[in-house]
């Protein structure tokens, strides 16, 4: 199907961020005469959400922007049971509080892309730790467990996946399944929720949700998901040799964040400007054409847009201003990660490349040395027990180490 009546489906049609749905067609249609509201649910696993869940929020966001209303499901009760979902292993225990301060942390980044309020389609955001931390264990298996079978459920990626691989699948994380759909049935039945949306490898739960609101709500309600993104060469979304890309400001700087963007590969410029900006499709189709250097400049546009929306337009521009006095004039620019480091008498280079974290471990940080790949001020180092001391700092007071040409450090001597 391609002639979308709803602007939500053209939309998310045109942009590539359909992946399944439950009934196509029919969600169009709602969509095109009243106002739908859907959800998305996210656990509580970290104190920010990373770029892995960036395409979900654009989601949401473009929902918003089309009339409807989106709803920020916290997984505040499902993040103590933990999704079996691409995992092989059991997912640690969390306490309340640990759920309480990650759902903290994690709520912040919602205010910069939806509007929160009590009009039609104004967002609103939920605990699912209201209803289920109340469930009766043995009246819900009475009233929902006959909803469920063992064989389709054996059926889902989230179990074949263990089970293939021999990994255990605990009672606890089987039971993941189950909860997510009865989120979907308590939303509908106090909200009147009609979608539920999520990543593909949430597909299963999803229908799962659906399949549940129908029979024992009697209403009709839709899945959709989006596709679960990697980039041309095959990586997954969200993390970098350095670790996650975080969402929030104190977990990953703008210029960071700001430099992961313009770092895309050619293959995926196109594609992103279309899932992680607003760009109008004309401008990202000219854009997506360039090629060479120009193509650069591509690259800079994507890294300022997903910037703006997640950190403010301030910080993409303050970033890219860094970026440009870094690698095109040489100069430190401001918003380069600073440490304030006690240097006494001297500490060795590697280990102060370990402590900027330029690298993981004293060994990562050896190995780039000894290949030649590490610079102090922009000269090699050649030898890793180099003693990295206050007397290297510049006019300004501080010390730049680089691993590489795209990833630099500043030390302030304290």
């Amino acid at each position: 199907m391609t002639n979308y009546k709803s602007d939500f489906m053209r939309i998310l049609s045109e942009r590539g961020f359909i992946n399944q749905c439950t009934d196509l067609e029919a969600l169009d249609e709602k969509a095109s005469k009243e106002v739908i509201t859907a959800y998305i649910g996210f656990d509580c696993t970290a104190t920010s959400l990373h770029i892995g869940s960036l395409l979900p929020i654009m989601l949401l966001r473009w929902l918003q922007k089309t009339g409807h209303k989106p709803v920020v499901l916290m997984g505040g009760g499902t993040t103590k049971v933990g999704d079996p979902s691409g995992k092989d292993a059991t997912r640690p225990v969390m306490t309340d509080e640990f759920i309480a301060t990650n759902m903290a942390g994690i709520k912040t980044v919602f205010d910069k892309y939806l509007d929160f309020g009590e009009g039609a389609s104004e967002a609103m955001m939920v605990n699912n730790n209201d209803w289920l931390a109340d469930l009766s264990y043995l009246e819900f298996l009475r009233d929902f467990g006959r909803h469920f079978t063992i064989n389709r459920m054996m059926t889902f990626d989230s179990v074949k996946l263990r089970l293939d691989r021999e990994q255990p699948l605990t009672l606890l994380e089987f039971n993941y399944m189950i909860l997510q759909a009865y989120d979907f049935y308590e939303l509908n039945k106090r909200h009147g929720l009609t979608l539920q949306m999520g990543g593909s490898d949430q597909w299963g739960n999803i229908i799962n949700g659906v399949e549940l609101t129908r029979r024992a709500g009697g209403n009709e309600v839709f899945g959709l998901t989006v596709p679960l993104l990697t980039t041309s060469d095959g990586k997954k979304m969200g993390k970098t040799a350095n670790g996650a890309v975080w969402l929030n400001d104190d977990m990953l700087s703008a210029y960071d964040f700001w430099q992961y963007w313009r770092n895309t590969s050619d293959a995926d410029v196109g594609r992103f400007l279309k899932l992680f900006t607003e760009l109008p499709m004309d401008e990202i189709a000219k854009l997506e054409a360039l090629e060479g250097q120009e193509l650069n400049e591509a690259k800079k546009i994507l890294a300022h847009e997903v910037t703006k929306l997640c950190r403010g337009e301030q910080a993409a521009l303050d970033a890219a201003e860094t970026a440009k006095k870094t690698f095109e004039q040489g100069q430190l620019g401001k918003d380069l990660p600073t440490f304030d480091i006690e240097l006494g008498e001297g500490i060795p280079a590697f280990d102060a490349m370990r402590r900027v974290e330029l690298a993981k471990s004293g060994g990562e940080a050896r190995r780039a040395i000894k290949g030649g790949g590490a610079r102090l001020n922009d000269k090699a180092i050649g030898d890793e027990n180099q003693l990295i001391t206050a007397g290297d700092a510049n006019e300004d007071g501080l010390i730049k180490l680089s691993f590489g040409k795209k990833r630099h450090a500043l030390i302030k001597p304290v």
